[in-house]
């Protein structure tokens, strides 16, 4: 059973980094546009969040990891910390509809 919730916590995290990654390009893109964009501020502040609870996500998901899950006594933190996982990654997959939803687009080059 430790070795199943060990593969579930490395699979949420290789999810974590690849959104890790999408928030930055997306931040990279809201920056390119400067702050005459509409929606500057809110989505710099919608990114922001975003990194740093995926980055929160991130350390509680080591330390589930790290914990052992057939040492019943953990069974109540491991719990707990498994359910405000939960609640987090579906914070910032709700933050991260609002990023979708103000439109980040790259600037239009010029060749």
């Amino acid at each position: 059973m430790n070795h199943y919730a060990n593969k579930k916590s490395a699979a949420e995290s290789m999810l974590d980094v690849a959104l890790l990654m999408a928030n930055a390009s997306q931040l990279k893109a809201v920056l390119d546009q400067g702050p005459g964009f509409t929606y500057y501020t809110p989505l710099i502040a919608l990114i922001s969040i975003s990194l740093i609870l995926q980055v929160f996500v991130g350390v509680l998901l080591i330390f589930i990891v790290k914990w052992n899950l057939n040492d019943t006594s953990k069974h109540y933190k491991l719990n707990v910390l498994e359910n405000i996982t939960t609640a987090m990654v579906f914070i910032v997959v709700v933050i991260n509809i609002f990023i979708t939803a103000f439109g980040v687009q790259r600037p239009a080059t010029s060749a």
